[in-house]
């Protein structure tokens, strides 16, 4: 009867669903949200339309017959195990959860995220008393796996106190959390789970979803710190796509966000926790990015600064409290605010903001565990250079599959977003290639005690490990079994590891992407690629056209680009000295208020940036004022001199040249002043000086160490490396197979060569030997009986020639005669005798003569080249 129900209950829920959502957009049209209990209420009635259906169900987990033949329903969900040596609160590595709801079974085979916690990571709270208590480590029970037998599904789950979390089958994404309607406290295994439409719903409920949202602006969002930038190289597919990037994450909770939590800071933590686990998810699954938490504060006694209702100007404030009292190295820290922020998308961040200690963060406001994790997939988004570019989107081309939830960036779907668009990625890898996010390409210290095979990381008593039973199977699956190597293997995995082997030191592992970033090279004894660093400010990139900051090529041909479209180019430098001078709305170097700046004449490049070919809207941001477009006659020719004042926020203008632009010969721009590069008093290297930098063998990195060039080391680069005949540096374009055999090349020559050499040494002493023996055999029958002085040296003789010759050393003469010609090398040993009429050309006061002896030899040698000489089994012994 239930089933035969189940179609008709569905129709009318989603009837249901649809005159909510009909009635939301005609109260909408009406009246538009310009306040904030206005936008609450909005979001509410919004909210509750999200869902097809909602109902009460009780999970177990699933454990394994003591027989090994199936398993088991336990109601018991709590998957904490208590190790004998330790007090700490761990929890399984795998675990199966079987749900049913909405007429179907589910069964949840997950496993423990082992790349959510770093092994340093803490969490600290600020007591009602205003002291700061830090412990180490926190409880992990936070899982990622999929829904049994359906490939494509995924799912992501906290455990510490029943199950939280979300899953897709395939079809429906479903949100299930302890407690249900109409249940009592001791109910605890009493679960709630929420069904959404699947990827096709009706066009018109969509279309009228579209409408209910569209009161609503774009993300607030800051692009100070970040200008996309054109890919300069090709890089290593490897390197951007396939290499995992990691984002070391810090969460502080505020005070709102404690008391939201019932007081609570084991609470606190464990929702910010889930929120994270969840947002990796995303990032792992699509853009091959980790997110690791390493710290986490949560304000028990009261915010440490005012959170203001407009999240920009809360961002700004942040942004000033991680400076001055967050010590712990992070990628970017984002604040979770119980507030509920003047804004529908909950929220700010900077735009490529990460790595940045002043533009790495954002702040999120509360909501559902879904609902913050979308949000905090969107901040971090920007964080890494992913943005809306509205051309493309207007043209149809940054689409996703999921009608119904849309993507995470762009928001235009209806409820839970679970893909980035095929831009997103696009712009990710641009901004990579770019040179931004170069922190996020060092993999952080392994995860929390104890040390578990299968999470990815080397730890005590294990040999290698390459993570999962599908990760292994992507990657190192023949090279490490059961965290041990094969036999003959080397390495497991990393960009350093080839067939289960080591690559040579020097291979390329990761390419530099730009003039301002450092290829990074095999070490030899590593399977890992090296940190991944850039060159330190200041440096001259693009020809001389621009300076590196943060990694990036600073150049106002490169923002224009990025503002305006590809098309668009950096004016003429007459545009620049003409209108910046006029302190006008077309030229200037800032506002003071009301007033617009003039530029004094040194600093015109670093005012308002003008451009050429510009488009009629930017590519992203908020055009004030439209567009300053102004000719300039020059030489009976007109330069084009456009620009516009583009607001990414509240006070944020995109439309002046950046902090970090070249100005002049050794002079950069900086808060609209074209200064000397000796004022900005950059950190150098050692061996560095007015002259030379790294002793002008080497480039000096971020890190402020010394990359030296090839054959050359230390910590200045001032010594020559003794391995440096082995090592070749390829450059940008230079891939590792070319690096590889260039150095099997190396060895293969050399060992070629020593084996020669050791050839004709076992040769020449082989013929020594041999006429040695000759020698003896000619003293013993001619020379002995012969009185000493009967016989002298005649003029011409070759010893004549060559009387300073060393013994045995072989005089090439050519002048020898018809007679010691006649001996060849052909013969035997006897023949090779002299007769006694010519026992004067041969022997000298009794003893053989051994330079004459050896021209005869060399002599014949020339006559018969190539043949081999063979002794009679008769000869003289």
């Amino acid at each position: 009867m239930d089933a035969g129900m189940m179609p008709l209950r569905v129709g009318i829920s989603f009837l249901c669903l649809f005159v909510a959502v009909m009635s939301s957009v005609i109260h909408t049209s009406f009246s538009l949200p310009h306040n904030g209990d206005a936008l609450v209420k909005t979001r509410a009635r919004r909210d509750d339309a999200r869902f097809l259906g909602r109902e009460n169900t009780v999970p177990v987990r699933l454990v394994y017959r003591m027989d090994g033949d199936g398993q088991d329903a336990h109601d018991v969900l709590n998957t904490r195990v208590r190790l004998s040596s330790d007090s700490k609160q761990n929890h399984m590595t795998q675990a199966s959860f079987q749900v049913q709801a909405f007429g179907q079974t589910f069964i949840l085979d997950v496993e423990l995220n082992h790349d959510l916690l770093s092994s340093n990571y803490i969490e600290r709270h600020i007591s009602e008393e205003g002291n700061s208590v830090v412990n180490k480590g926190g409880e992990h029970c936070y899982y990622h796996g999929k829904v049994h037998d359906i490939p494509k599904s995924y799912v992501a789950l906290s455990t510490c106190h029943g199950l939280h979390g979300m899953f897709f089958d395939g079809n429906h994404t479903y949100m299930i959390e302890p407690g249900g309607e109409n249940t009592t406290s001791e109910e605890v295994h009493v679960h709630m789970i929420y069904q959404s439409p699947g990827l096709d719903p009706p066009e018109d409920f969509i279309s009228a979803v579209h409408l209910a949202e569209s009161p609503f602006q774009n993300p607030p969002l800051s692009s100070a710190a970040h200008r996309r930038k054109k890919r300069q190289i090709s890089r290593n597919p490897r390197s951007v796509a396939d290499e995992t990037k990691y984002i070391e994450l810090m969460v502080i909770n505020d005070h709102l966000m404690y008391k939201k939590h019932r007081l609570s800071v084991g609470q606190t933590n464990n929702y910010a926790k889930s929120v994270v686990n969840m947002a990796d998810l995303y990032f792992k699954e699509q853009l091959n990015t980790r997110i690791v938490l390493v710290a986490m504060e949560t304000w028990a006694a009261d915010n440490r600064f005012n959170i203001n209702d407009d999240p920009m100007v809360t961002l700004r404030e942040f942004m000033k409290y991680r400076r001055d009292f967050i010590k712990e190295k992070c990628d970017s820290v984002h604040l979770f605010s119980g507030n509920r922020f003047h804004s529908n998308w909950g929220g700010a961040s900077y735009m490529g903001g990460v790595c940045s200690l002043t533009k790495g963060g954002g702040v999120n406001e509360y909501g559902k565990t879904e609902e913050m994790a979308i949000t905090l997939a969107q901040s971090l988004g920007q964080n890494i250079g992913i943005f809306s570019d509205k051309k493309r989107i207007l043209n149809g081309e940054c689409k996703c599959e999921d009608k119904w939830s849309g993507c995470i960036m762009d928001d235009v779907g209806f409820y839970l977003p679970k893909r980035f668009s095929d831009c997103n990625v696009e712009e990710y890898h641009d901004f990579l290639n770019s040179g931004g996010g170069a922190c996020l390409f060092n993999k952080p210290s392994k995860l929390l005690d104890p040390p578990e095979c299968g999470n990815g990381f080397v730890e005590a008593g294990e040999e290698c490990d390459c993570g999962s039973p599908a990760e292994c199977a992507r990657e190192g699956e023949n090279c490490c079994k059961k965290c041990m190597l094969t036999q003959g293997a080397k390495c497991s995995d990393g960009l350093c590891c080839k067939n289960c082997q080591l690559e040579f030191m020097g291979v390329l592992c990761r390419e530099a992407v730009n003039d301002c970033d450092i290829p990074e090279m095999c070490t030899g004894n590593s399977s890992q690629c090296p940190p991944n660093l850039h060159k330190m400010d200041g440096y001259t990139c693009e020809k001389d056209q621009g300076r590196c900051f943060n990694g990036r090529c600073k150049t106002k041909d490169r923002q224009c680009k990025y503002l305006w479209g590809e098309k668009a180019t950096s004016a003429d430098k007459f545009c620049y000295e003409k209108l910046n001078i006029e302190g006008t709305e077309k030229g200037n170097c800032g506002r003071d208020r009301d007033t617009w700046i003039q530029c004094k004449k040194q600093d015109v490049h670093c005012g308002y940036l003008l451009c050429s070919n510009i488009s009629p809207a930017p590519r992203l941001g908020e055009l004030q004022g439209g567009l300053t477009s102004f000719s300039v006659a020059q030489h009976s020719a007109s330069l084009d001199c456009s620009g516009g004042h583009v607001l990414i926020d509240g006070d944020t203008d995109l439309g002046y040249v950046e902090d970090g632009t070249a100005c002049g010969t050794d002079r950069i721009c900086f808060n609209h002043k074209c200064l000397p590069v000796q004022e900005f008093n950059f950190s150098t290297c050692p061996g560095t000086n007015e002259r030379v930098i790294c002793s002008g063998h080497g480039v000096c990195s971020n890190e402020l160490r010394c990359v030296c060039d090839l054959g050359w080391a230390g910590e200045d680069c001032n010594s020559t490396s003794p391995l440096s005949y082995l090592l070749v540096r390829p450059t940008a374009k230079t891939s590792g197979i070319i690096t590889t055999n260039i150095i099997i090349g190396a060895i293969a020559g050399s060992i070629l060569v020593l084996a020669l050499i050791l050839g004709i040494s076992a040769w020449g002493y082989k013929s020594y030997r041999q006429r040695q023996y000759v020698e003896s055999e000619v003293h013993r029958r001619f020379c002995r009986q012969m009185p000493p002085g009967d016989y002298v040296k005649k003029p011409g003789d070759a010893d004549s020639l060559y009387s300073d010759m060393p013994q045995g050393v072989s005089s090439n003469s050519g002048s020898s005669s018809k007679k010691r010609s006649s001996n060849g090398l052909s013969h035997s040993w006897s023949e090779r005798i002299p007769d006694a009429k010519h026992i004067s050309d041969v022997c000298e006061n009794g003893r053989p003569r051994s330079n004459s002896w050896q021209g005869n030899v060399t002599g014949t040698r020339k006559k018969v080249k190539g043949k081999k000489f063979r002794p009679r089994s008769n000869s003289t012994e």
